[in-house]
């Protein structure tokens, strides 16, 4: 699903993404102008839309991310589920600062069928100076049947 334009470079300049606010490197990842997730091209989600606490991730599980049940692995809900949440956090950090997942909580309320295309929106509840909470939800692209939801701390760190 992501597109050549987001397979990543081994050294994005560090100086270049330090210098941006978390808002244009999120929105540079979703236009391709700057590399996105590699894990995206490992399992089949890219950065569809990115505002201001907002992010929307765009994914499609496949065979490759399948359980021994031929249902989505939980690793992959959690992936996306954490990429959206975490995104969202990244959208209100200023220039040379950065983050991490500091935990996640992933809720499965049904099996995404394989091959379904579904969209995970992370959105920011608290955005302070060392923490960001956000929640999430992956719903069907097409039906909106809610698959997953999430929470996340995050935590924010000079990017230095």
């Amino acid at each position: 699903m992501p597109d050549a334009a987001q397979t990543p470079t081994p050294d994005a300049p560090r100086a270049r993404l330090a210098s941006l606010s978390g808002l244009d490197r999120v929105r540079g990842m979703r236009d391709g102008t700057l590399p996105g997730p590699p894990i995206g091209e490992t399992l089949g989600f890219r950065i569809a839309e990115a505002e201001a606490g907002r992010v929307v991730v765009e994914a499609v599980p496949g065979p490759a991310h399948a359980n021994t049940t031929g249902q989505p692995h939980g690793g992959w809900y959690g992936a996306v589920l954490d990429t959206c949440m975490a995104c969202a956090v990244l959208t209100t950090v200023p220039a040379g600062s950065s983050y991490t997942t500091l935990e996640y909580r992933v809720n499965v309320t049904r099996p995404v069928p394989l091959g379904t295309r579904v969209r995970a929106e992370g959105l920011v509840q608290h955005a302070g100076r060392s923490t960001g909470v956000a929640r999430g939800e992956i719903r069907g692209a097409e039906d909106g049947i809610l698959y997953a939801t999430g929470s996340t701390t995050c935590l924010i760190m000079s990017a230095g």
